[in-house]
């Protein structure tokens, strides 16, 4: 009995003593190792009053040391589909992002300076499709803080976005202390106030690599919320770079 408590002893000390930036590392560590996925994803935009909306799309998403690369396409409705995005992940640098429009049959680069625009009429950002690499933040040099959240104790991870382009000042992410794996971010706007909350919610284990099943974004200063969730979803499926070059938009 002796044992089991000094063992539970450690490891609350441990999770203590661990800097953000560590906290940060940990919670990468559970996500990563997938290789490539390839996925069906549902997004639904719900404006103010509770009216929806339902696009359907194809996502496929590279894992790569130098920043992961991934191509989304819209299949529905009719005045979106054929729409695609992709987009390259840099870890010192703005992602390299382009939009395709088959009503115009042009590719649209988005400019660092406009990634805090609303991506096809959602509360997702350009800047929120990139992925979440953590050496684009900086973290304060303390040890994680711990705080209660709907009666459930968290880990409170504070990021501040080292692009000047940013949208947002902070991104404060409540994680499970028990998985390492996200539950809420707050995003905070260049004026320091709240502007957006996402959930993350079922995620499941695929091939042994934690994914996330459903995020909700709820924007707090006009009441809409997009909600995308995810299918059908595989990974290892032996994807190429070639599959994410700037000329598949146009196939």
């Amino acid at each position: 009995m002796t044992k089991i408590f000094l063992a539970i002893a450690f490891s609350v000390t441990s999770l203590f003593s661990m800097t953000q930036y560590e906290l940060a590392q940990k919670v990468d560590a559970q996500m990563s190792g997938f290789e490539d996925a390839i996925g069906v994803m549902q997004m639904t935009l719900v404006n103010a009053s509770g009216a929806t909306r339902v696009r359907d799309m194809k996502i496929k998403t590279l894992e790569l040391s130098g920043g992961d690369k991934s191509l989304m396409e819209f299949d529905s409705p009719a005045d979106v589909k054929g729409t695609k995005f992709l987009n390259y992940e840099h870890a010192d640098r703005d992602d390299d992002q382009w939009l395709y429009l088959p009503a115009l049959k042009r590719v649209k680069r988005i400019s660092s300076k406009n990634k805090s625009g609303s991506f096809m009429g959602s509360q997702f950002s350009y800047e929120d499709l990139g992925a979440f690499n953590i050496d684009k933040y900086t973290y304060k040099d303390e040890p994680a803080k711990e705080v209660t959240y709907e009666g459930k104790k968290y880990l409170e991870n504070i990021a501040t976005p080292k692009s000047k382009y940013s949208g947002y000042t902070s991104q404060v992410t409540l994680i499970d202390p028990s998985s390492f794996l996200a539950y809420k971010v707050d995003y905070y706007d260049r004026k320091h106030s709240l502007l957006k909350s996402a959930t993350y919610s079922e995620y499941k284990k695929i091939g042994g690599i934690w994914r996330i099943g459903k995020i909700v974004m709820l924007n707090h200063q006009n009441n809409k919320k997009t909600i995308l969730v995810w299918k059908n979803e595989t990974i290892k499926n032996s994807l190429k770079a070639k599959d994410f070059h700037k000329r598949v938009l146009k196939k």
